[in-house]
């Protein structure tokens, strides 16, 4: 896992060309999943988790997003772009796996409507909201070559694991 201060992490990923890239872009989606897997298996994420080609060390455009439910299914992320965001806002905490030792508050638009390529070339659109909307948001922010600090309010700090201990209110996942 890539670590805070990897210049990867700082630098926009590259897209994918579908249908040409689809080898590329399945391989590294494998890639992402293995480590969902492997980080799944050490800590519970209560409220998702997702991960971005960039904290693998990969500079391609491609994330994948864990809902919290069990039964839920990973949605996968190929050359994501947001397209509209809503005028409502909320402030919640979140942490990066790229950085897992504190939790900085983040305020995020509630709603978010993203474009991504499916393997075929074809563009789908969605709809994300609440707490699905923020972790969207927040991979989103990494293939972008952004960390979830530059988009606190000035003068507010992340802080300690030992000190957020759960702080906030859930994200809230219903539709």
């Amino acid at each position: 896992m890539v670590q805070l201060g990897a210049p990867i992490l700082d630098e926009p990923a590259r897209r994918f060309n579908l249908p040409s890239e689809q080898g590329a872009a399945e391989d590294t989606v494998d890639l992402l999943f293995a480590a969902i897997e492997r980080i799944a298996q050490i800590h519970p994420f209560a409220k998702g988790m997702g991960i971005a080609a960039p904290q693998l060390g990969v500079g391609r455009a491609a994330a994948v997003v864990q809902p919290p439910a069990p039964d839920s299914r990973a949605i996968v992320l190929l050359n994501p772009r947001i397209t509209e965001r809503s005028e409502g806002m909320d402030e919640q905490y979140e942490g990066c796996l790229s950085f897992f030792d504190v939790r900085g508050l983040v305020p995020r638009p509630l709603a978010v409507t993203v474009e991504t390529t499916a393997l075929d070339g074809s563009t789908v659109t969605t709809v994300y909201e609440r707490g699905l909307a923020r972790l969207i948001q927040h991979e989103i922010d990494h293939l972008e070559g952004l960390l979830y600090t530059s988009r606190m309010r000035a003068g507010v700090e992340p802080l300690p694991v030992a000190e957020y201990r759960q702080t906030g209110y859930s994200w809230g996942y219903e539709q």
